[in-house]
């Protein structure tokens, strides 16, 4: 089912990723939050189908991740493993192989960082890490920038789905570059494309939702607010308000002022 050309009462408006029909279009990241408890709290209030979590290597001889792994999957929810953190082709890909054999899955979120102060992606070990992994059998969501030639070419090595940063990880700056995200959009129209780091309101993610993203992924916003279980529903909110008015074909911008009330028919006073 094409995403992109779902319309109201006609069927379900749904997200098809890799074959894995999703229907909540909040992606939500698992890290830095108070407990576990909320951590929960935040995952069931939001309505998020598709949580990310990162492999710790150490966790895997001793089994410390195991509770954390059995919260998660009593959850019901469809775990995206990453490669948070990692900088080279070979760490990314050796981290999606160990990922792969752990979670028992192929997704994998591949992130191979380029910059340490910003976390950009190093575009091109990550084109290169996606051709690899691609090959392997992985569905990759490749965390990139808005860079079309990026994207053509991460299009190209396999990936089925794009995911650009709205602005640097954890900076709750929100949607750095509208021009960018809004060319990307118009040049893959049927290409699932997911709005990852950056977004601090919700009303960045309603903003994302509105130019015609598919989803929104997102953590730091929901983990470090006062209240990460109300904040994870008010981006639940903010997500699907944002689908419903680019589902209504917003009117277009004007220059000048338009006239709610007719002006023909006014009474005329002498």
């Amino acid at each position: 089912m094409d995403a992109m050309n779902v319309k109201p009462g006609l069927a379900p408006d749904v997200l098809e990723v890799y074959g894995a029909q999703i229907s909540s279009r909040l992606l939500l990241g698992t890290a830095q939050y108070p407990s576990p408890a909320i951590l929960a709290e935040a995952i069931r209030l939001s309505g998020a189908e598709i949580v990310t979590v990162s492999l710790r290597r150490e966790s895997g001889a001793s089994l410390a991740g195991q509770s954390f792994w059995k919260m998660i999957q009593d959850l019901g929810v469809r775990v995206l493993p990453n490669t948070a953190g990692c900088k080279t082709v070979k760490e990314a890909v050796t981290t999606a192989e160990m990922a792969r054999e752990l979670f028992g899955t192929p997704w994998v979120k591949l992130e191979v960082i380029g910059e340490d102060d910003t976390l950009q992606p190093d575009v091109f070990g990550l084109v290169e890490a996606a051709r690899l992994l691609c090959r392997d059998g992985f569905e990759v969501f490749p965390y990139t920038t808005e860079d079309l030639v990026v994207a053509e070419k991460l299009l190209s090595a396999g990936c089925e789905v794009l995911m650009p940063w709205g602005a640097p990880i954890g900076s709750g700056r929100g949607l750095n570059n509208p021009y960018g995200l809004r060319s990307l959009r118009a040049h893959f129209p049927r290409v699932p494309l997911v709005v990852d780091a950056g977004i601090g309101l919700p009303s960045h993610a309603a903003a994302a939702m509105e130019m015609g993203y598919d989803a929104v992924l997102l953590n730091t916003a929901v983990a470090k607010a006062g209240d990460p279980a109300r904040m994870a529903r008010a981006f639940a909110r903010a997500l699907e308000a944002g689908r419903e008015a680019f589902l209504a074909d917003p009117m277009e911008t004007r220059d000048m002022a338009a006239p709610s009330t007719p002006v023909m028919g006014r009474a005329v006073l002498d």
